[in-house]
């Protein structure tokens, strides 16, 4: 269980982190691709920072998330500089690909074909 005080850092490292991809992402995964921090998850000796992203507009999602592991410094960096205020030590950082709102889709295609098959038990034949 996260105390307060993690989750305090965890919410300043994603509102900020935010920004930092709204700023330099277009550099580092190009303008087409849009990534969107979903969670921020910091370990209880807040050395370390786990982000997990939401990629949109590309196939190829795991591509985006190891183009931001090769700029990681200089994500890190614009990161640092924006809440050098609210933490003694910047933590290092890792990205995980948070496909939750993928597999959401995926189901809700399903339960659409299986609604429209008439497939879905439990529903009575209507007219």
């Amino acid at each position: 269980m996260a105390t307060v005080r993690q989750k305090q850092v965890a919410e300043v490292i994603k509102r900020n982190f935010s920004m930092v991809l709204q700023q330099e992402g277009s550099y580092i995964y190009g303008s087409e691709v849009l990534v969107t921090v979903t969670n921020v998850k910091m370990t209880p000796d807040f050395s370390m920072a786990k982000i997990y992203l939401s990629v949109y507009n590309t196939e190829n999602k795991q591509e985006a998330i190891l183009e931001m592991e090769e700029n990681i410094t200089r994500l890190k960096q614009s990161l640092a500089y924006r809440i050098k205020k609210h933490v003694r030590r910047m933590p290092d950082i890792q990205f995980f690909l948070d496909d939750t709102l993928d597999e959401m889709e995926r189901l809700n295609a399903l339960f659409n074909k299986l609604h429209e098959e008439k497939q879905m038990g439990g529903e009575e034949n209507e007219g």
